[in-house]
């Protein structure tokens, strides 16, 4: 830093200001000093700067199952908006979600110093270990479901789910049947919960969900070939199918097709995610989009609060007045969805 200074002709002091982000810095002396520190290749000493401001600037990350695309995304999202506010993540990443490895994963984050935890915890066993983490650090729960004990940033997994339960209805299928995810996945039963209120509400008919599903395309085209038979069961015949994500929702296509079944002409298939390549399969999938980014957002901007002790103390609020933000999903319309076909 000292030589920073003498090379760009300011004090030591001028040039702290500058990494600081200080205000009380001409705007012409700022780019000086960074053009002479971006000459000189300087990289501060996080190290150092930590031990006298008390300040790591980075944040840690509890994450699980990275090659799932909803969590993989959920990641994606917390670091872009950590960048934007010059935050560092950390992750731990574990294969499974009891509650020796959560907090282990945590224990491993806090000896690293971060100034904050964020934890992707789609199954409840993961939330009821984020209860026994220590309050005295700030922390925030992501792809939680909305109904989390601590602060939370979710998607309204049930809105999303009801907009497109909806949605076939008013093409005018008679009811919409239901491929399940996991069933300790919150995300899986949110999903669940909102088809069956838009039925509900509705007045449609409530049939059994096909269970099973693991979000995998594979598990998708094995209830799917269950299902072929019912599509043409003259009495009670499957005319509208919603996936509690994209992947199963491809699976499903995949064998209604291999079996002669047409989508959407005699099926309509709707998906949750919206994954990158939903809008590039034949027929281009009706889904529910999630908004990652920003999801990440309002998780970045929760913890932040904490880390502040703008939302508590301690960096931790109680159950009852822990923030909860939810983020609208949308529904995103292509080919997959039709009216039922007329059956003579």
């Amino acid at each position: 830093m000292a030589d920073v200074a003498r090379f760009a002709g300011v004090s030591h002091q001028t040039v702290s200001r500058v990494l600081n982000d200080h205000p009380n810095v001409k705007p012409a002396t700022r780019d000086r000093v960074l053009e002479v520190i971006k000459e000189m290749g300087y990289r501060p000493n996080v190290a150092a700067r930590a031990l006298v401001t008390r300040k790591s600037r980075t944040l840690g990350v509890v994450a699980f199952n990275t090659t799932l695309y909803g969590p993989a995304s959920m990641l994606y999202g917390i670091e872009q908006a950590a960048k934007d506010l010059d935050y560092f993540v950390m992750v731990a990443a574990l294969s499974s979600l009891d509650r020796r490895a959560v907090l282990d994963a945590v224990d491993r984050l806090r000896d690293q110093a971060v100034e904050g935890l964020i934890v992707i915890a789609p199954q409840a066993s993961a939330v009821r270990a984020l209860g026994q983490v220590p309050s005295g650090i700030p922390l925030v729960a992501v792809g939680c479901g909305t109904h989390a004990g601590v602060a939370s940033a979710a998607v309204d997994n049930e809105a999303g789910a009801a907009q497109a339960t909806s949605f076939l209805l008013d093409l005018g299928h008679r009811t919409v049947h239901h491929v399940a995810g996991p069933r300790l996945w919150l995300e899986a039963q949110e999903r669940e919960a909102g088809w069956r209120r838009a039925l509900l509400e509705r007045g449609a008919p409530v049939v059994e969900p096909m269970y099973g599903g693991d979000w995998s395309a594979r598990s998708g085209f094995a209830l799917g070939r269950e299902m072929v038979q019912r599509v043409y069961d003259e009495a009670d015949p499957i005319t509208a199918v919603f996936c509690a994500n994209d992947h199963a929702a491809l699976g499903l296509v995949r064998a209604f097709q291999q079996a002669g079944v047409r989508v959407p002409e005699d099926v309509s298939v709707v998906g949750f995610d919206d994954i990158p390549e939903a809008e590039f399969i034949g027929p281009p999938l009706t889904t529910v989009r999630q908004h990652f980014d920003e999801l990440g957002r309002h998780a970045l901007s929760t913890l932040m609060e904490l880390v502040r002790g703008e939302a508590g103390q301690g960096g931790r609020p109680s159950p009852t007045t822990a923030p909860r933000l939810t983020v609208a999903p949308g529904l995103v319309v292509r080919a997959s969805t039709a009216p039922p076909r007329s059956r003579g």
